[in-house]
């Protein structure tokens, strides 16, 4: 019982020693006693001074100061009556009156020190010019001595600059916002306040022309003040202010002023961006690398893949020319040798029959073979011209037959012909010696590679195309030359000479004629069952052949350059200058098609879809040009259409070309102004 009673004794003790060390008593009994005894003790709060003291959005007081006041007031466990004034000069006034104890922020100067004290110096902010942003950021206060400087009135900043520079220009307001709206407006040169004050106030009041462009020789060090003659209040005041730790003034001064002096680099928000900039360069650079790395190995290989098509293809141009060699000196060989032999007296007639067979024989083949030659030299420097003329197909059919069934006898091959044309479709407009060259180059060539069997000639008409088939029983095609057989010197001279001859341009020859005619070529083949090719030219029925006018001469030769063009015209000495003017121009030459009317211009381009062009005269009987051009651009959207009128106003230009027109030329047609627009529309409609 005793030990138990000692143990209870010992834990009291330490609980009574715990509760009064948890609270230290800061004020003596009689200043206890002279608190109790106050009915108030007025502090005055003028809160018009961020971020010290002043109003926040909820409409309450806050602040450095005022949160600093109220730790005051917890430490001695006391409130203080607050007196808030919203004039600094009153507020003044009433502490030389004695209306009010305290102020609860206040500079220290020499006046004011004869009736107050000052505690709480921990925060010191130096005074700085503010300006508008034009103004020269390295100016000096020195240079400010002759210009209007705005400061609160009464400010501890009035009282310094009016003491120390008597002759400065001093524009005094209520309050630093006022101050700052003065040099906003142009009203001040200048503001004086503290550097705490004027960042809070800018950022705030969204003050954004104003800039601070240096500080004076001069600071702010707001201080709790206490009426001098109070003696017990100074050392109340006094007591609760040391009893303040600097851990607690610093937590006051972070919450606050944390944005405004911490470095930038010790804040979080710095190493987040910088982070994400630095992952995102270290990306950039990493992906860079890679993608030069991806470009490095793509150029690399098409550098190698390119160097070793060179080097083929300068094996396979040697080749070919060691083989024009052979394929000259061939037939030369006959023509020279059986010339010679063709002298002699002792030569019965049917051997010099059969030499002169001979040397006819080597003739053609070595005219073939330099043919050949040239015009491959002809198409790989686009000097090749297109002559267009009315072609009986089934006739020139006949002629290639003809020409090659003797070749195909030697051979005991059969050549068949399956024409599916009717009788009025054989005739179309294409060029003749291309595709007679083209079809030859093709028959030729079944007959070269095959050996037994036969060689079928289909043609027949789908979707305006004229179709001839040429089908071979011959060794077909190798898959791995499947995709180079059209191109020039795509054959090796031991494929071609040692067991076909030749020089195996004639797909290539017959490839390039087909694109200059306007057609298309394929082939399908199987290794050692046979080839077949498949030549489309465009068709033109017979019926739109009569329309062409007699003064195309049956649709003579033209270049690459020649077009369709119609021309809708009632006038006939328009028509004949038109058409004068298109037919004497270099470089050009023109199938021209007339109509008289705008529904004729209509139903031909309905017609004929060769029609490259159209001359549209806007003034025409049954319909006229603007009809005729919505119906023709239903018709063809991409048709060009120039619209060609005697009435040029402006009103005449925009209903043109509202009506579809792409283009416009006052009559009489200027032959300068006419060659532009054939050579801007006719090249974008080839496009």
């Amino acid at each position: 019982m005793p030990n138990k009673i000692f143990y209870i004794s010992i834990l009291v003790c330490f609980v009574c020693i715990t509760f009064s060390c948890s609270k230290k008593e800061i004020l003596s009994t009689s200043e206890k006693e002279w608190l109790a005894q106050q009915t108030s003790v007025n502090v005055a709060v003028y809160p018009y001074y961020p971020p010290y003291q002043f109003i926040n959005k909820k409409d309450s007081i806050d602040g450095i100061l005022v949160d600093y006041f109220n730790l005051i007031e917890n430490k001695i466990n006391y409130k203080f009556q607050k007196k808030y004034y919203s004039n600094w000069s009153l507020l003044l006034k009433d502490v030389k009156t004695k209306k009010v104890d305290i102020i609860l922020e206040m500079q220290e100067t020499e006046t004011r020190e004869e009736y107050l004290n000052f505690y709480t110096k921990f925060f010191e902010t130096p005074f700085v010019l503010v300006t508008r942003k034009e103004v020269d950021s390295g100016l000096h206060f020195s240079e400010f001595l002759n210009k209007k400087v705005a400061v609160p009135k009464g400010y501890s900043i009035d009282d310094y600059l009016k003491e120390n520079y008597p002759n400065l220009m001093i524009n005094n307001y209520s309050d630093d916002i006022e101050c700052l709206r003065s040099v906003q407006t142009g009203m001040s040169d200048a503001y004086i306040g503290g550097r705490a004050v004027v960042n809070y106030l800018i950022k705030s009041e969204g003050l954004n022309d104003l800039k601070v462009i240096n500080k004076i020789d001069f600071s702010y060090i707001p201080s709790i003040a206490v009426r001098k003659e109070e003696k017990i209040l100074n050392s109340i005041i006094s007591k609760a202010s040391k009893a303040i730790s600097n851990e607690e003034k610093q937590a006051i001064l972070d919450n606050w002023l944390f944005d405004m002096v911490k470095p930038f680099y010790k804040k979080p928000k710095f190493w987040i961006i910088f982070s994400l900039i630095f992952t995102l360069v270290l990306l950039g650079v990493v992906s860079i690398y890679f993608y030069l790395q991806f470009k490095i190995k793509q150029k690399t290989k098409e550098l190698r893949i390119a160097k070793e098509e060179a080097e083929e293809s300068n094996r396979i141009k040697t080749n070919f020319i060691q083989n024009i060699s052979h394929e000259i000196r061939t037939p030369m060989n006959g023509i020279m040798g059986f010339s010679e032999l063709l002298k002699s007296d002792t030569l019965t007639e049917e051997e010099r029959r059969e030499y002169t067979d001979i040397i006819i024989k080597s003739g053609k083949d070595l005219i073939a073979s330099v043919d050949d030659i040239l015009e491959i030299s002809v198409l790989e420097t686009k000097q090749s011209k297109v002559k267009f003329s009315k072609t009986d197909l089934k006739e020139l059919l006949e002629r290639i037959i003809t020409k090659y069934t003797d070749k195909a006898k030697e051979k005991n091959l059969e050549i068949y012909f399956k024409n599916e044309i009717k009788p009025g479709e054989n005739i179309i407009l294409t060029d003749q010696p291309k595709l007679y060259k083209i079809i030859s180059n093709l028959v030729d060539n079944s007959i070269k590679f095959t050996s037994t069997g036969s060689i079928t000639i289909f043609s027949y008409i789908v979707e305006n195309f004229v179709t001839i088939s040429i089908k071979d029983t011959g060794i077909g095609i190798k898959q791995k030359d499947q995709d180079i057989i059209f191109k020039s010197f795509s054959q090796s001279e031991k494929e071609i000479s040692k067991n076909f001859g030749g020089l195996g341009l004639g797909l290539a020859i017959a490839k390039e004629y087909t694109d200059l005619i306007g057609g298309k070529i394929s082939f399908s083949s199987k290794e050692n069952e046979g080839s077949s090719f498949i030549l489309k030219i465009p068709f033109t029925p017979d019926s739109m052949l009569n329309n062409l006018e007699p003064t195309t001469t049956n649709l003579q030769e033209r270049t690459l350059q020649k077009h369709v063009v119609l021309i809708a015209e009632d006038g006939e000495i328009n028509f004949l200058f038109l058409r004068t003017v298109l037919t004497k121009m270099i470089d050009f030459e023109f199938v021209i098609y007339r109509a008289k009317n705008g529904q004729e211009a209509v139903e031909i381009c309905q017609k004929n879809d060769k029609i490259d062009l159209v001359l549209m005269d806007i003034k025409m009987p049954i319909m006229d040009g603007y009809d005729a051009t919505k119906q023709i651009k239903k018709l063809r959207p991409e048709l060009p259409v120039i619209a060609q009128t005697a009435y040029s106003t402006e009103e005449d230009i925009e209903r043109a070309l509202a009506a579809g027109c792409d283009d416009f030329l006052a009559k009489p047609v200027d032959r300068k102004i006419l060659r532009p627009i054939l050579d801007k529309y006719i090249s974008i409609f080839k496009k």
